[in-house]
């Protein structure tokens, strides 16, 4: 795949000034939006990643496009996955609406820190030892077998030793003070509940980028797209925070369908890793010839499908549940949890709930 020089710098420009364009609209009017201003920015964001790809199809062709398009749809799948622990930390830590936006703003640009990271390791280690193939494949089926078995569990967010470890280090106040990482009680100075908050998103961000790099590797070895894939994945995704709101309740078979989509994906590295490996443990050393290759129309297929099943199977679930007089469980019911969780709980050590052992 060759793209023009001009058209790489060019994207890497545009999302440049649109990311910090958001970031200034959450810093200058910290908010909580609307459900038609929601809706305004991630239509606009989604349509931006459609436009994206026809323009990877008129420059690079159908297979780079399809790669794109099949990429950015199992990030975007995982990085609404991963809402449903954002809304949990939100809530563990009783953070104000109105400043939430500007935590997920946060941790949004935490997360492509972290995951442009990764993909530099992984572009360099999959042009370095094709054999890595086998570790992504065997860490995503690894992955999708524990969505499965924790598939109707309790969410509940448990800090990790190095939250807990922050806890004893930090002096921390034990109210917010708006959206301010520092402040002072009583002429002294003292970190904010929102340092926690932020940690907690940071380390939650790392966990993500191990499933979503692997997964998107496996669908392209190009990182101009794995990372382009992951901007628009993860762009929008504060508003679609607000928007979605409740339906994340309804979402109850969503990690059935990630976790199909990951192994998927995780038998596709199987069979593309037969195929260029030299292990010789493996077929004497030489590629594997039968090994199936699956092509890129046939994943985007699998993972659009996947999704649209998933989705519309949830909402049907969740209406019957509904009629039936219960609850969707795909997360637990966050307006008590509110209620039952004060800024306090930070020098308590999280009485409040939810501080069990490293995640």
């Amino acid at each position: 795949m060759e793209l023009p020089v001009w058209f790489e710098v060019g994207t890497f420009v545009v999302l440049g000034v649109l990311l910090i364009a958001d970031l200034l609209i959450v810093t200058r009017r910290p908010h909580e939006p609307s459900l038609k201003e929601s809706g305004l920015w991630v239509s606009f964001y989604v349509a931006l990643a459609l436009v994206f790809g026809l323009a990877m199809l008129a420059f690079a062709g159908g297979q780079a496009a399809g790669e794109f398009y099949a990429g950015w749809l199992t990030e975007y799948s995982l990085s609404v996955d991963n809402l449903f622990v954002f809304v949990i930390i939100m809530a563990r830590f009783a953070v104000p609406r109105q400043y939430q936006q500007k935590v997920l703003m946060i941790g949004i640009i935490i997360a492509l820190v972290l995951r442009g990271v990764f993909i530099v390791i992984g572009a360099a280690a999959i042009e370095r030892f094709s054999w890595v193939f086998y570790i992504f494949g065997a860490f995503l089926i690894y992955t999708a077998i524990q969505l499965v078995r924790s598939h109707g569990q309790d969410e509940e967010y448990e800090e990790n030793a190095f939250i807990r470890r922050m806890r004893k280090v930090l002096p921390i106040s034990e109210d917010y003070d708006g959206s301010k990482l520092r402040t002072t009680v009583d002429g002294k100075k003292l970190f904010t509940p929102m340092v926690i908050v932020l940690l907690a998103i940071g380390s939650t961000d790392l966990l993500f980028a191990l499933d979503s790099i692997p997964a998107i590797f496996g669908l392209t070895q190009s990182p101009f797209i794995v990372f382009t894939a992951n901007v628009f994945a993860l762009m929008g995704l504060r508003q679609l925070y607000f928007l979605l709101g409740g339906l994340l309740d309804r979402l109850i078979y969503l990690s059935y369908g990630l976790s199909f989509i990951l192994a998927f994906i995780g038998v596709k590295l199987f069979l593309e890793a037969l195929h260029t490996n030299t292990l010789p443990f493996i077929n004497g050393g030489e590629h594997v010839d039968w090994a199936p290759e699956i092509p890129i129309w046939l994943s985007l297929t699998v993972i659009l499908g996947t999704i649209a099943i998933a989705t519309v199977a949830s909402l049907v679930r969740s209406r019957q549940l509904e009629r039936r007089g219960e609850q969707p469980h795909a997360v637990e019911d966050l307006t008590d949890r509110r209620k039952s969780v004060t800024p306090g709980a930070f020098e308590r050590g999280g009485d409040g709930g939810g501080s069990g052992s490293g995640s």
